[in-house]
């Protein structure tokens, strides 16, 4: 029961959290905030909502499949949005009051 009630929390905000990274998306302005948007909350509501499948499953050996899937949402997902930031800057498709300071001009 109380497995259960722990496991639906999980699932409840981290379906929560991937609910607002969505409006975010559709809401936010401009490229960067969108990606922030779709990389830091949905990584994270995926992570809550998988750690409450693992909890219901209890044993299951389905279980190592969802670790693996967290594990590769951890890994990918901040390096899809580096590269997409990049993307951004190089096609200098930034306007002007989105950066305060530009840290890449110089080349680093």
């Amino acid at each position: 029961m109380i497995r259960d009630v722990i496991a639906a929390v999980f699932i409840l905000s981290g379906s929560l959290l991937a609910l607002t990274a969505a409006i975010g998306i559709v809401r936010f302005p401009d490229t960067l905030s969108r990606m922030h948007a779709a990389t830091k909350p949905q990584t994270f509501g995926m992570i809550l909502v998988l750690m409450g499948t693992y909890i219901k499953l209890d044993g299951h050996p389905d279980g190592g499949m969802l670790v693996l899937t967290g594990l590769f949402t951890l890994i990918t997902a901040p390096v899809v949005a580096q590269r997409v930031g990049r993307l951004v800057y190089r096609e200098q498709s930034l306007g002007e009051s989105v950066l305060d300071e530009d840290e890449l001009a110089d080349g680093r």
